[in-house]
């Protein structure tokens, strides 16, 4: 058993007979009155992110997780299908544990979180930053802009549309972070 003053982001714990890893927390002192710990917690089940309030010192369990590297091999009526980089194993996973699935390309490599006691797939966590080719962009017309960051719409590979700004054309290798999926910079072959 663990308590709050073990709280640090990334945590994986059993709250309301559920799976919730800590997004963010707080521990408070205030003046009056006994101290508290604001949390931001996110269900590895559901993906929603809800804010509670511990008393400080209450008891938690904290869930043993285990990160395991994955390729993404391709996408067909079951789900999304992985092979781990090591094993060769390889599993199914729905569309709803991951983020951001239109970012997902074949061959990228990805960590699947595990529940350990249960060996359930929670999520699958992309890498921060991903390049991939725009397949289409409307060509920048100079001229065109109404402050120093004018974006358009562009597809990339994947089929995704991310705005870049009006100098990216077809052709060109972007950088994307998948958290927000906004444009980074461009690469340089």
């Amino acid at each position: 058993m663990a308590s709050t003053a073990d709280f640090k982001n990334g945590l994986c714990i059993e709250y309301n007979n559920d799976l919730y890893t800590i997004v963010q927390f707080q521990h408070v002192k205030p003046g009056k009155g006994p101290a508290f710990v604001r949390t931001k917690l996110k269900n590895l089940t559901t993906g929603r992110v809800i804010e509670n309030t511990f008393n400080s010192g209450v008891k938690i369990n904290i869930e043993r997780v285990e990160r395991r590297p994955y390729q993404f091999l391709y996408k067909d009526d079951m789900g999304y299908n992985l092979m781990h980089t090591e094993t060769f194993e390889q599993i199914v996973l729905e569309e709803k544990f991951i983020e951001k699935p239109e970012l997902m390309k074949e061959g990228m490599e990805v960590e699947v979180l595990f529940h350990a006691a249960t060996e359930k797939a929670l999520v699958c966590d992309m890498p921060p930053f991903v390049t991939f080719e725009v397949t289409y962009s409307e060509p920048g017309v100079r001229g065109d802009t109404s402050s120093s960051t004018a974006l358009k719409p562009a597809t990339i590979e994947t089929g995704a549309e991310i705005m870049v700004p009006i100098f990216v054309n077809t052709g060109d290798r972007i950088k994307i972070d998948t958290r927000d999926s906004s444009y980074v910079e461009r690469v340089k072959e």
